[in-house]
């Protein structure tokens, strides 16, 4: 997770992409309690490989591992190499049973990892496989081809980012090899060689497949992403376990207001003739009057008022003020109208 996200910003300008709120969480979190979900044994160490965040985020990272049961640790990727230079900065934390996972992704599972594979890797089947890597597959089910954005189709199972290993220090020579020999594939050290060398090896990979694979890579993406969460966990709410009802509406502040769900709402919020919904996470200690607002992600401290607002992002410490519309607008914000 050391890249920005420049395709999200405003967003990340202020904020590292992986700590966005998604349905009140940082989609880092989320895609981290998904992870340890589908993994059969207890989760000793997270390893996230970051840039340069400052303190305050490392903290909230370790706090993240630390809430779940695991021990934190930050790596540092300097410089943009490539995803298996990137792994291989967690390099002490690469042995044995490994996970590895790119933030920028979040998605539904309702499986377990195989453990007892030599590797699996995680995919979802896709409509324009063209813009992703893609494997295949051989008749008893593993794969035996790894081919990044193909021109022609040969597969539409896009690989989705998330790996396991059952030999940490396998994957970790492999890529080591990679960074030795200078071995580059459109000038960076790719994680698809390193695996394409392992299979070559004699390593057996299968797939794991999710229901849904979810993207946060720009605004529009990031907010359908925000209004699929929220159902999801809806659904589980009325199905499953009551306790993921929404906590923080005891301290909600309603005046004359209608809230649709699916939606999330955080501490100290306070809505005074609004309609919110369906699809709206709210920040904490924001204020929402006069206005409308569906589908949109709204951040902590911000105030909006006199609007109608659909799929847009909103941030920290914002100030709208004015006539309908939507929009994607960044950290201590003023727009009035």
């Amino acid at each position: 997770m050391a890249g920005r996200g420049s395709r999200l910003r405003p967003h990340t300008i202020t904020v590292p992409k992986p700590l966005i709120p998604v349905a009140g969480k940082p989609m880092v979190q989320r895609l981290v309690e998904g992870l340890m979900d589908m993994c059969t044994e207890k989760v000793e160490n997270i390893g996230f490989v970051i840039g340069d965040f400052g303190k305050a985020v490392e903290t909230q990272l370790k706090a993240i591992a630390t809430e779940l049961g695991a021990t934190g640790h930050i790596f540092y990727q300097d410089k943009p190499l490539g995803t298996a230079h990137a792994i291989l900065c967690a390099e002490p934390l690469i042995t044995g049973k490994t996970l590895v996972a790119f933030a920028d992704t979040l998605f539904d599972a309702d499986y377990k990892i195989d453990d007892e594979q030599d590797g699996v890797i995680v995919v979802q089947k896709v409509e324009d496989p063209s813009a992703f890597g893609v494997v295949q597959l051989d008749e008893q089910g593993f794969i035996n081809n790894f081919v990044e954005k193909p021109e022609t189709f040969i597969s539409d199972l896009a690989i989705i980012g998330i790996y396991y290993f059952k030999d940490g220090d396998f994957l970790k020579s492999e890529m080591q090899y990679l960074l030795d020999n200078d071995i580059k594939d459109k000038g960076e050290y790719q994680l698809t060689n390193a695996l394409e060398n392992m299979k070559q090896k004699g390593t057996k990979f299968s797939t794991g497949q999710v229901n849904e694979w979810l993207d946060c890579g720009n605004k529009n993406a990031t907010v359908y992403t925000n209004q699929r969460v929220l159902e999801l966990l809806h659904n589980q709410t009325s199905t499953q376990n009551p306790e993921n009802q929404q906590k923080a509406v005891a301290s909600l502040q309603n005046e004359n207001s209608v809230i649709i769900q699916p939606c999330f709402i955080a501490n100290n919020v306070q809505l005074v003739n609004a309609v919110v919904g369906p699809h709206v996470s709210i920040g904490e200690s924001c204020l929402i009057e006069n206005t409308v607002i569906k589908n949109t992600i709204i951040q902590a401290n911000s105030t909006i008022k006199n609007k109608v607002i659909e799929n847009s992002m909103i941030g920290n410490n914002v100030i709208v003020d004015g006539k309908p519309t939507q929009f994607s607008i960044g950290d201590y914000t003023i727009l009035e109208s």
